[in-house]
């Protein structure tokens, strides 16, 4: 498959990416070229950046949860008929293993053979920026960085350093442009788990424009573009996925309720589900004729008084779990379940109760094993899942055992034959009979209803 494509890596978090591919594609959208985004790793945020730009669902490329061949599937699934861009996370080798690069961006680029354009924040620097990138270029031998941005520079320092770059590497790597100092109005801001995301953001359009018009002249789309177009051909095998009889998915899906992954929910829809979205935030009940529920993570926290007033939306929640309505709950809707958070009344379907703790709390990937059968399938079966959370909870559940990389275990999950609902994040396309499986008890749940 023909599938012209770029990754944007980092030399570490905070060096720009995120400006750099929110910039790019909407100048490359701009200018009427078919361009299409995915992002690295587990993160839910910086794919709601990219479709606020483009209009279009963005998705994830993650190692940890797929292997080379999903990888690739999901690549050319989301592809752009010009230009797709890969947004990298974390450093470019930043990653876990033995090495320190297992399931990292340079995982990613190696798994899908994408050329790679690094950025550099280079405020405060000047011929030091040439160091890092001989760094960068000859730490592993199949990198394949074959471009730089440079982020925070003058238009002269950009020049500068354009011509020593030429100078000491020749050919080997091509100066694509910078990003100029950014005025506070085109910055976006963060908070304890990234980005704030699009949507909180009232005059997100007005930052995007203004990033526009400043990196029209700064940013070389020509370039990238013929870039993207060495990218060899993608070759890959799609997943077999069955048709099921259909059901109806209710998501619950806003500011709130709003770390998804798009795969997951297209997998359904492959499946054979009707994804119907509501609002808990906006007191909107489960909705009628729904035969499966799935509360999604996101920020409830933020919003956990205004949910405890939205009795409708959480008696509703309440009644389905309690009916046997088959239910996926991710950490803050896991916390959405209890009977509080931070204090605030929440659906009181299950005991625990949900607070800060002002850390981090069990971060990073873990593979989950179930202890018992359930939602998902037979005792034993494994799911890859990742935690980022800052809250945890009186009762965590145990009806999974996670185990991270290094080794360290701990019990976790309420799990059962209609319910999973814990802090873990799952990524179904890896396990496409857990998403089977669970669609089937939806359809059990469906025929039971129509016996009452």
């Amino acid at each position: 498959m023909d599938c012209p494509r770029v990754l944007i890596a980092g030399t570490g978090s905070g060096c720009g990416k995120t400006t750099v591919v929110c910039a790019l594609l909407r100048l490359l959208k701009a200018r009427g070229a078919g361009v299409s985004a995915l992002k690295c790793g587990p993160d839910y945020i910086d794919p709601m950046f990219h479709r606020a730009v483009l209009g279009v669902p963005s998705g994830n490329l993650d190692p940890f949860f797929c292997g080379g061949e999903l990888l690739r599937s999901t690549l050319a699934a989301h592809a752009g008929a010009e230009l797709t861009l890969i947004e990298g996370a974390m450093g470019y080798f930043d990653g876990a293993g033995e090495s320190g690069t297992d399931h990292s961006a340079y995982t990613v680029a190696r798994a899908t053979r994408s050329p790679v354009v690094l950025v550099v924040n280079a405020r405060g620097a000047s011929t030091s920026v040439l160091a890092v990138l001989e760094g960068f270029l000859n730490f592993v031998p199949d990198g394949n960085i074959r471009g730089i941005i440079l982020n925070s520079v003058t238009p002269g320092t950009y020049e500068n350093l354009k011509s020593l770059i030429c100078r000491r590497f020749g050919g080997k790597i091509a100066p694509l442009g910078y990003i100029p100092r950014l005025p506070e109005e085109c910055i976006l801001g963060s908070r304890h788990l990234g980005l704030v995301t699009p949507e909180e953001l009232s005059d997100f359009g007005e930052k995007l424009r203004r990033l526009g018009e400043l990196c029209r002249e700064t940013l070389d789309l020509e370039g990238i573009l013929a870039l993207g177009r060495t990218a060899p051909e993608l070759a890959f095998q799609p997943a077999q996925v069955p048709k099921l009889p259909p059901v109806t998915l209710a998501v619950a899906r806003d500011a709130a309720f709003s770390f998804l992954y798009e795969d997951t929910l297209r997998l359904f829809e492959v499946l054979g589900a009707e994804i119907r979205f509501f609002s808990p935030l906006r007191d909107e009940p489960v909705p009628e004729g729904a035969t499966g529920l799935y509360l999604p993570g996101g920020y409830p926290e933020l919003y956990a008084e205004a949910l405890s007033k939205n009795r409708r939306a959480a008696g509703s929640v309440r009644d389905a779990v309690a009916s046997g309505m088959p239910t996926i709950a991710e950490c803050g809707g896991f916390q959405y379940l209890g009977p509080a958070l931070d204090g605030h009344k929440m659906c009181g379907v299950l005991p625990h109760e949900s607070a800060n703790t002002g850390h981090l709390v069990r971060f990073g990937y873990v593979t989950l094993t179930a202890k018992t059968p359930g939602l998902f399938g037979d005792a034993g079966i494994t799911l890859p899942a990742h935690e980022f959370h800052y809250y945890d909870s009186t009762a965590r559940g145990a009806g999974f055992t996670a185990r991270k990389t290094n080794g360290n275990e701990w019990d976790c999950c309420v799990y059962t034959d209609t319910l999973y609902a814990g802090y873990p994040h799952l990524y179904l396309p890896a396990r496409v009979p857990a998403a089977e499986c669970f669609l089937r008890k939806c359809i059990a749940f469906k025929e039971r209803q129509k016996c009452l």
